[in-house]
């Protein structure tokens, strides 16, 4: 299996020490327009020295560095003259390698704290407010700088809350510039970026469309390529991409196994394709994957079925394609694939075989089918990936579309899937949909499962008269990641509005329920 590189860029390198925000951090720097990835804190000074980092962010953790088994960081890294930014744990462990004074003072810090400026501020903090709202995270404390660096901020109980060093190009904060509660938290990120790193903001959807247009046409050739379209903003941006760099050597197959909700088949086979001008093959399959969920309630026993149900048709349309390229002199060599920039971190590292996401494209496809990764994505965070495929003029609805789970409306029916039921649950959705995004909060609403509760029933009063419904749940929640997440606080004249038109307009359901769990303990699907 080729492996394809990474960016051209030269990267920052985000060291992970095992904090909650890695990732988060990795994020910002791509939104100061740089070029980032994630490492561990593992990494030795030569496989730095290989990647040719700009610049360096030692990011938090949960350890201490005076701690037996904490993690540790190579010293050597330190003099190999690459700016380095240390936050939190990553601050304290510049502070203990470089001689400075690390210890528990017994006093802890967390949530929302006033910082003092010292100063000028220095080069990442210079210009800032003397007094500024940080969100710290920490029982120890940096009681000494190591020397050669200058004080740069304080707090109440912690007297070394920042420091910097503007010969060797090493600064560091205790507090977490990374998320929104910290008042200037982004410029000082910035600040490191471009004013002590002197790396230009230069990574944009435009430079990353170029990128792999050509390094897609090197990888294929001649090639024949296969894509599987899920109509979820991965797949469907993966695809156009793809496309883009070669044309009608891609075929795309869009597998309808009849769980989809209102309007999504038509907005693939007409809108997308419309947009993008790929060769598309649907595989009308519901009436196959209904036949094999008929009298199943297992929610895990349901995602088996779908996913092994997808795999067929899939591989039936896949062993035609191979035919007709063989009967024409040609070869079906490559597969898409939309993973993201998370799911390589979470896997190790991404390089190998081709295990696809189950969420991606249902139940993933078998690990023996003959073809090497095309992985367009591979370096890219959601949110950069909606911004490719609004360059790309992938029509909004579909770039802007919630995360949508593979096995479909399959697994938002608490009970046996039935045909009657999909079309009851497909409506409701549909109105939900269109009352959040009426009332434009959809940039705020992370994902918003409808679920229907199929094997309930609840007495209510419709036209006079009793009626045993079933319930609607709307489970709109807010995240950064789906790792973790709040319930969201739509309006609740919104609520309303949705309440009252899917119990006057969608047969069988009496009642419409608020879901206000968080992610944990919840899971945002219900199965």
């Amino acid at each position: 299996m080729a492996e394809q590189t990474d960016t051209d860029h030269r990267p920052v390198l985000v060291v992970d020490f095992g904090a909650q925000y890695a990732q988060l951090i990795a994020r910002r720097v791509r939104e100061a327009g740089v070029y980032s990835e994630l490492v561990s804190h593992s990494i030795t000074a030569a496989e730095v020295e290989a990647k040719q980092p700009l610049g360096i962010v030692l990011s938090g953790g949960p350890s201490s560095v005076y701690e037996e088994g904490a993690p540790q960081f190579d010293p050597a890294i330190f003099e190999l003259g690459v700016p380095v930014l240390g936050i939190c744990y990553g601050f304290q462990i510049m502070a203990h390698t470089l001689g400075g004074t690390v210890g528990n003072t017994g006093d802890r810090e967390y949530g929302g704290v006033e910082a003092t400026i010292l100063g000028d501020g220095g080069a990442i903090l210079g210009g800032q407010p003397e007094t500024q709202n940080v969100w710290m995270s920490h029982g120890d404390a940096v009681q000494q700088a190591p020397e050669g660096f200058d004080v740069l901020a304080r707090t109440s109980v912690t007297p070394v809350a920042a420091f910097g060093s503007p010969e060797r190009k090493l600064y560091g904060v205790q507090w977490h510039p990374e998320v929104k509660h910290s008042d200037h938290g982004q410029r000082i990120l910035e600040n490191f970026l471009h004013h002590v790193a002197g790396i230009p903001a230069d990574w944009n959807a435009g430079n990353v469309i170029a990128e792999q247009v050509e390094r897609i046409r090197a990888q294929v050739g001649d090639a024949r390529v296969i894509s599987a379209l899920s109509g979820g903003v991965d797949s469907a941006v993966s695809t156009a991409l793809v496309h883009k760099a070669i044309g009608d050597q891609l075929t795309a197959v869009f597998v309808d196994h009849g769980l989809l909700r209102q309007g999504e088949r038509e907005q693939v086979e007409r809108d997308y394709v419309a947009s993008t001008g790929v060769r598309l093959i649907t595989v009308d399959a519901a009436d196959v994957f209904l036949g094999h969920l008929e009298g199943v309630t297992d929610p895990e026993e349901k995602r088996k079925i779908i996913g092994r149900e997808f795999i067929r048709a899939f591989e039936k349309v896949q062993l035609d394609l191979v035919a007709e390229a063989k009967a024409e002199g040609e070869k079906v060599k490559f597969l898409v694939q939309g993973t993201l920039y998370p799911d390589v971190v979470e896997s190790g590292g991404g390089a190998g075989t081709a295990n696809i996401k189950s969420h991606h494209n249902v139940g993933g496809l078998p690990e023996d089918l003959d073809f090497e990764l095309i992985e367009p994505l591979r370096t890219l965070f959601k949110d950069e990936v909606r911004e490719i495929g609004r360059e790309l003029g992938i029509p909004e609805a579909i770039v802007g579309r919630q995360p949508f789970p593979g096995p479909g409306l399959g697994i938002r029916i608490v009970g046996e899937v039935t045909r009657d039921r999909l079309e009851t649950l497909r409506a409701a959705d549909a109105i939900a949909r269109e009352e959040l995004t009426a009332a434009g909060l959809d940039a705020e609403i992370w994902q918003c499962p409808v679920v229907l509760l199929a094997d309930v029933r609840s007495v209510g009063v419709q036209g006079d008269g009793r009626t045993y419904g079933h319930p609607i749940v709307l489970r709109p929640v807010s995240s950064e990641d789906a790792m973790t997440a709040d319930w969201t606080r739509v309006p609740y004249e919104v609520l309303a509005r949705i309440s009252n038109r899917i119990t006057n307009q969608v047969p069988e359901v009496n009642r419409v329920v608020l879901d206000v769990t968080s992610k944990p303990p919840g899971t945002i699907e219900w199965e």
